[in-house]
């Protein structure tokens, strides 16, 4: 396949970088840590694939009321964002263990959410990660044309509104992710950066089968035993889908759409001013990092500045280095995004979408126009 040709500054080379990675390299040595997952890791794990599938082996078995039912869809939703943040998410970033083979067979659990793993790889670790907040490559941007996520995004006259709309669009994502995004990535001539893009067979027929798997477990199979009417069924799908696609969406904007991250385009010129350590840190922000229950439930996801900077490190381990990061950072004058509760993220976030909404918020951050 084809690629853009996107370059990041080589010639500003702070300390900063070797200063970082030597410290945190140090922290791992001097406690003889792996930087892979460990026992809080595994038992999180089976938490919350328990908390996935305990509940639909219980509704599967037809001894609960309707309101019962419900109840279990409630949980199950949860437990589906849970994978997602604490599971599908380390596996596949190779985060999760040493062993390739391991990272690939708990990356299935994202296939088996009804999403998939390889086109995920594309979009995320690989665009996502790279050119973060940068209109124009990075999909995260551009989740739903109803929503204006950055400065650089064409405004629409719907915009205006998208503050009293915009979380209960997330609530949709997983939903749309099952049904539309994965076929929609994977029709598209050009994805991100990359030109002309062509997918492994067997990547395709991999994800063709999983979808099968999906649709046939989570639908097909409660029609045909459930004692319940369709509309029934239906209620209690859309259930888990709005629950763990609103927990889902919103943990992921906090990261990169609220006050003080910076947004650029690739408009104007394809070489960035900043080195690509330096520009994650411009565009990410943590939150509620002394939230125990938030750290434990998110994976780390709102230790998303250390993600950004270490992402093959396990989640479990970034609320450590995250005070080195930080004090590095500032020993360097370079930012440290950080909202000190959900709240408070929640808000900022909600600020950005009103603000962007209008058409208003001039660019943060600029590209520079100089020979590649």
């Amino acid at each position: 396949m084809d690629t853009v040709n996107i370059k990041f500054s080589n010639k500003k080379s702070p300390t900063f970088i070797q200063d970082l990675k030597k410290q945190v390299n140090d922290y791992f040595k001097e406690n003889n840590l792996s930087k892979k997952a460990d026992t809080r890791m595994i038992v999180k794990t089976f938490v919350m694939l328990l908390m996935t599938f305990g509940p639909y082996a219980m509704i599967m078995s037809n001894q609960f009321s309707i309101w019962e039912m419900w109840g279990l869809c409630l949980v199950m939703g949860v437990g589906v964002a849970g994978i997602g943040f604490s599971v599908s998410h380390d596996a596949l970033h190779g985060a999760y263990s040493s062993n390739n083979k391991v990272n690939t067979a708990l990356g299935l659990t994202f296939d088996l959410m009804g999403a998939n793993g390889y086109l995920w790889k594309i979009t995320h670790n690989v665009i996502h990660h790279t050119y973060t907040n940068i209109q124009g490559i990075d999909e995260d941007l551009e989740v739903s044309p109803l929503l204006r996520l950055s400065p650089e995004s064409e405004h629409k006259p719907i915009h205006k509104f998208q503050h009293l709309y915009g979380f209960a669009t997330y609530s949709l994502s997983t939903i749309f992710w099952v049904f539309v995004k994965d076929y929609k990535y994977l029709l598209q001539k050009d994805l991100g950066p990359y030109e002309n893009i062509k997918h492994p067979k067997g990547e395709v027929a991999l994800m063709i089968f999983m979808k099968i798997i999906y649709y046939t477990y989570m639908i097909v199979l409660p029609l045909i035993f459930l004692n319940v009417v369709w509309w029934q069924f239906v209620i209690g799908f859309l259930t888990i889908h709005l629950v763990a696609g609103t927990i889902l969406g919103v943990i992921f904007q906090l990261a990169h759409v609220v006050e003080d991250t910076e947004h650029f385009t690739n408009k104007h010129t394809s070489v960035m001013e900043d080195a690509w350590l330096i520009h994650e840190m411009k565009t990410t922000a943590n939150f509620g990092r002394s939230n125990k229950l938030l750290c434990w439930y998110v994976g780390g996801l709102n230790f998303q500045i250390e993600h950004h900077l270490f992402p093959k490190v396990c989640s479990i381990h970034y609320p450590k280095i995250s005070p080195i990061v930080e004090r590095v950072a500032n020993e360097h004058g370079i930012p440290y995004n950080h909202q000190p509760t959900l709240s408070s993220a929640i808000a900022s976030h909600y600020k950005m979408l009103k603000i962007y909404g209008q058409g208003e918020g001039v660019n943060q951050g600029e590209l520079v126009s100089q020979a590649s």
